[in-house]
């Protein structure tokens, strides 16, 4: 069982269950399993949306971006080689943190209790 937030974090940067640790979160690259294998623990409250791909592309969008121009300013290779350069890069540093940033954020949803608003009917 899962009590801390630093637990929360591995978990999901492991892509694991946020409540275990051990089953896993995905079926598919980015599909979510509808509940842990190992705890039982249902995964219908889980809705990253599209935080973890906006906080990647503005990563890598720098990263990229940055390492273009320098190259340009130093070398000013012929545009080839840019596509040859930073194509595979844009792959790498998109695809690759993905995943682990949709668990965490799952993870972290699962720590926080967050959940959808309610509206009407309750306390103001």
């Amino acid at each position: 069982m899962i009590t801390t937030l630093s637990g929360a974090i591995r978990a999901g940067l492991r892509c694991r269950c946020p409540r275990c640790g051990e089953g896993r979160l995905f079926a598919g690259f980015l599909a979510l399993r509808p509940r842990c294998e190992v705890c039982g623990l249902d995964y219908s409250f889980a809705d990253s949306g599209d935080g973890p791909a906006v906080f990647i592309m503005f990563l890598a969008g720098a990263i990229v971006v940055g390492a273009a121009l320098v190259t340009e300013i130093l070398f000013q290779p012929p545009y080839w080689v840019h596509t040859a350069l930073w194509l595979p890069l844009i792959l790498i540093v998109t695809l690759g943190p993905l995943r682990p940033m949709k668990g965490l954020m799952i993870a972290l949803q699962h720590y926080h209790k967050a959940e959808e608003s309610r509206f009407g009917g309750g306390a103001p």
